[in-house]
This record gives structure tokens, C-alpha cells and sequence, in this order.
């Protein structure tokens, strides 16, 4: 698909927008106070495929953590701050590597110079973060609860930093409703051509923010709308990060990790597809570098799925058919078949058909 060419910036070494990879986001969920606790749950966003993370900063104390993380990842941080522009000048001092702010209500005029000056001088980018839940009453009385009373907000806040000569600019407009989310962005991306930043705010507990996220960010992005993600679960922040990736390989845009193609189920089915699928999910997680899976129920559509696949098998009556790039290469009871995946597959890595970055 042809992705929309935005602006780049960068957070750290990261780039965002100019034609970068998607990158996926998260935020801690322990208090910034805790340093140790939160860099323990950055080194675990680390590990699940994260590529930001953002720290909530609400008070002095808390830029200490920034530091304290810096010292200890290079992952590029963002400090999410409210109401105190003071609080933003010491998190770029304690090094932080992105903002999000709402230039509305970060302070003063005076304030918002003295923040873009020392963002501008470290090349820190700002990510203005418009919610549908938050949007100023004048912006409210003009376009109601719209789509386009959301991107005429981020628009306004846009001018505040360009009037003070500052570009480096990503634009979030988050609604929990997905429709009104879709089209605000849709609207923005028209407009501008800042780096956007996707999500459905508040979208739920896991099965339903993954859902919605989904539907919302998926769009999007099939669209060529978006340079960076975060799906908003009421779940582990990690939870967040799988989802995000999830989304991305399904639409072709990331390649990497194990993607395993697995059948419904019917009345044909004579294996227990269903824990064998889970097992496999599970046990090759780890896994870095694109590897194609197909585990299959039934001869129906088994050796199809199994020949486009890197490695899988086809179930028969308490057996199961083992494909290796679209050719058999044996037969195997039921009970055996996790452990022979399993070994396939190491052995295939341990001979450099999938490179060497894979870990199992």
C-alpha cells in the first residue's frame, strides 16, 4: 500500500514519519516515582517489540526516572505532561527524548517560548495529543462534538508552535468512538503534513480494544494514514505492544516474528487444532525473524495454506502431515506433532533459512 510521505521527525535515533517503519508505543503504568519498578516495565516493552515508550510526568520527582532510564536503555522515551510547562524543561533537561503536551494548556505564552526554545535547541519533538473528550468549549459551540472540531483544535495548537518557528511536530487526534476517530484523521492528514500518531483513545478491556483498535488504526493505515500507533488497552502495557504489532503484520507492514495460520475448525477436524495452535503461539514467541506457520485441521484446505507456509502440517485421523516449503516430508502421530514443529523449525534456524536473528 502507498503510505502518505509526512515530515520526519526524530525521537532519539527513532525516526517517525518520511517514509520510516511504523513504530509502535506504550506507556508505563507504575509510578514514575518508582524508578526502579518503571524501568523494569520499560526493559519488559523492550522485549514484546516496543519502540516508544512514554512515562507519565506530574511532578518534578519524576524527571529523576527519566534519568535513571536513560542510563539504562536507549529506547526513546516520552514524557506525557499536563498544565506545567516548568515540568517539560526538565524532563528535555534530564533527557528525554519526545513531548506530548497541548500547547493550550501547558501555561503562558512566555512559557510555551521558553519550552519550544530548549525542544528546538535539543531537537526534541512534540507530539500535540488532541482528545475528543477534552476539546475547548469555543471549538465545542462552533463544530460540536465532530471530527472536524478535533482537527481544528490540533490545527490551532499547530499555529502556536509555528508562529515561534518550531516544526518538529506529531499530531494525535484520539476519540473513543472509532468513526469519529477514522475521520478526523482522515481530515488532519489532508491539511497537514506533520507525522500522525494513531489510536483509538479508551478503547477497552482487551478483547474489545483490540477490536476496536483494530477496525480504527487498521483503516488507517490501509489508507496510508499513519506513522506511529499505540492501541489503549485496559490490560498490561505489553498486552498494548502485541496488539499493535498484531495490526501491523496483518497489513503487510511489518515482517517479523512468527505468523501462524491456522484453520476455524469444523466437523472435519480429528486433531486437537485448537491447545496445538496455542502451544505453538506460545512456545515460538520469541522468535524474531519472519517465519510463516500454517497448522491445519483437515485435508480441505490443509496442504493449500501448508505449501504457501514456510514449515506446517495438515491434521488427518490422529496424524498429521508435515509440509516444508510446499512439499511432505513425513507423517506423524497427533502426540507427536508439537515436537516435531518444534525441531523443524530449530533445525531450519540452525541452518540460516531464516538468518540469524531468531531466538527460541
Amino acid at each position: 500500500m502507498e503510505r502518505k510521505l509526512t515530515r520526519r521527525v526524530y525521537a532519539g535515533r527513532l525516526p517517525i514519519g518520511g517514509g520510516a517503519p511504523i513504530s509502535v508505543q506504550s506507556m508505563t503504568n507504575t509510578s514514575t516515582h518508582d524508578a526502579a519498578a518503571t524501568l523494569a516495565q520499560v526493559h519488559e516493552l523492550e522485549k514484546a517489540g516496543c519502540d516508544i515508550v512514554r512515562l507519565a510526568i506530574y511532578d518534578k520527582a519524576c524527571t529523576d526516572t527519566i534519568k535513571a532510564i536513560k542510563k539504562e536503555t536507549d529506547i526513546p522515551l516520552v514524557a506525557d505532561i499536563h498544565f506545567d510547562y516548568r515540568l517539560a524543561l526538565a524532563a528535555i533537561e534530564a533527557g528525554i527524548d519526545k513531548l506530548r503536551i497541548n500547547p493550550g494548556n501547558i501555561g503562558s505564552r512566555a512559557g510555551v517560548e521558553k519550552l519550544v526554545s530548549a525542544a528546538g535547541e535539543r531537537r526534541v519533538p512534540i507530539r500535540i495529543g488532541v482528545n475528543s473528550g477534552s476539546l475547548k468549549d469555543d471549538m465545542v459551540q462552533k463544530y460540536g462534538h465532530t471530527p472536524r472540531a478535533m482537527a481544528e483544535s490540533a490545527l490551532e495548537h499547530v499555529m502556536i508552535l509555528e508562529d515561534m518557528g518550531f516544526y518538529d511536530i506529531v499530531l494525535s487526534l484520539k476519540a473513543s468512538d472509532v468513526p469519529r476517530t477514522i475521520e478526523a484523521y482522515r481530515y488532519i492528514s489532508q491539511r497537514v503534513d506533520y507525522p500522525l500518531h494513531l489510536g483509538v483513545t479508551e478503547a477497552g478491556i482487551t478483547y474489545n480494544g483490540i477490536i476496536k483498535s483494530s477496525i480504527g488504526i487498521g483503516c488507517l493505515l490501509a489508507e496510508g494514514i499513519g506513522d506511529t500507533i499505540r492501541v489503549s488497552l485496559t490490560d498490561t502495557p505489553a498486552e498494548e505492544v502485541k496488539a499493535g504489532i498484531g495490526i501491523l503484520k496483518a497489513l503487510g507492514l511489518k515482517q517479523e516474528g512468527i505468523e501462524i495460520i491456522s484453520c476455524p475448525t469444523c466437523g472435519r477436524c480429528n486433531i486437537d487444532l485448537i491447545s496445538l495452535a496455542s502451544r505453538l503461539q506460545e512456545a515460538l514467541s520469541g522468535i524474531k525473524s519472519p517465519i510463516k506457520l500454517a497448522v491445519m485441521g483437515c485435508v480441505v484446505n490443509g496442504p493449500g495454506e501448508a505449501k504457501e507456509a514456510d514449515i506446517g502440517i495438515a491434521g488427518g485421523k490422529g496424524q498429521v502431515a508435515l509440509f516444508k516449503k510446499g512439499s511432505i516430508v513425513g507423517t506423524y502421530p497427533e502426540q507427536r506433532a508439537f515436537e516435531v514443529i518444534i525441531k523443524e523449525i530449530q533445525e531450519m534456524m540452525a541452518s540460516g533459512c531464516f538468518g540469524d536473528n531468531t531466538s527460541l
